[in-house]
């Protein structure tokens, strides 16, 4: 039975972190709303674990086990602004809940607001569970524009309630139903590969995901494919309850999901690790890459080494 105390039993050791400093920070390109493609500076804040305990998150590797004192988030963001570069939106993302006050306690959450000044856009990560009255308040006391980015995964009705996220599609539709009523904009993540699962159904899944995501009333959405590597999705795979999802299968569902209505974003990072051929795979995630750009589909690449054609 999949349940948390049995993902729980299934991790290894987390990685040591400075509860001072944030444990990664990126400035990357993204298309946005307006069509332009600019920079976004994304956070990734040290924090406290997330209380939900989901069957494929690995997220769980780079959080402390207490509760953050009042103000080391504020200097975390204060060493991430050093490298903002310029950049006009920004991620807070802390492998969680931006609404929980185990991670980023209330005093803070209002110091963060007036470091954002100058911020055309803030996203930051909640579960639809979370998103209280309390996400209106943050957003008004923004200059710029506040997103959240909640975690759909799948419409699939019977691995949804499997992932252990003790969340109902309704649970994520009234969400954003109340996110888009206070003014706030809306992402999806959306899993590639799903356990218990044929993988000829992976795009399948994955599309009607995206699909059903924009019905909803959100206007991005981002494919993540599923990993092994945290215990749980590892100890599935070797009972043949999980196989990986491959590149192809990352690029046919860009390929089902363009044009909109909306953006639609293929998660790239460690990409190379789904490729099924050496020779084309860095010439294929560079084009993935240039159409998370563009929104716009570009001509398949031919690869004489593995005669395959996406």
């Amino acid at each position: 039975m999949i349940d948390t105390g049995s993902i729980r039993e299934a991790r290894g050791p987390k990685i040591s972190l400075d509860s001072l400093r944030p444990y990664a920070v990126t400035v990357e390109s993204e298309r946005t709303a307006m069509g332009s493609v600019e920079e976004v500076l994304t956070v990734f804040l040290t924090n406290s674990e997330c209380p939900f305990t989901c069957l494929m998150c690995d997220l769980w590797t780079h959080t402390l086990d207490a509760p953050l004192e009042p103000g080391q988030v504020i200097a975390q963001l204060d060493t991430a602004l050093q490298q903002a570069r310029g950049a006009r939106h920004i991620k807070l993302y802390n492998a969680g809940n931006f609404m929980d006050s185990r991670a980023i306690c209330v005093a803070d959450r209002l110091e963060i607001a007036g470091r954002l000044d100058g911020f055309e856009t803030v996203i930051v990560e909640n579960h639809p569970k979370m998103c209280t009255p309390a996400l209106a308040e943050f957003a008004a006391m923004l200059s710029g524009n506040l997103e959240v980015a909640m975690g759909l995964e799948t419409v699939h009705p019977d691995v949804l309630p499997g992932l252990n996220k003790r969340m109902t599609l309704e649970d994520f539709a009234a969400a954003t139903e109340r996110l888009l009523g206070w003014g706030i904009a809306v992402r999806a993540f959306v899993l590639l590969g799903l356990p218990w699962v044929h993988s000829d159904e992976f795009v399948l899944w994955a599309t009607r995901s995206v699909e059903w995501a924009r019905a909803t009333g959100c206007h991005v959405s981002s494919v993540i494919p599923t990993r092994a590597g945290n215990g749980a999705m590892d100890t599935l795979a070797l009972n043949g309850h999980f196989t990986s999802p491959t590149l192809a299968q990352l690029e046919a569902v860009q390929t089902h999901a363009l044009p909109g209505p909306g953006r639609c974003f293929v998660d790239l990072w460690d990409a190379g690790r789904f490729a099924e051929c050496g020779d084309c795979r860095e010439e294929r995630i560079a084009r993935l890459h240039r159409i998370n750009l563009s929104q716009t589909l570009e001509p398949e690449i031919e690869c004489g080494a593995c005669s395959h054609a996406i």
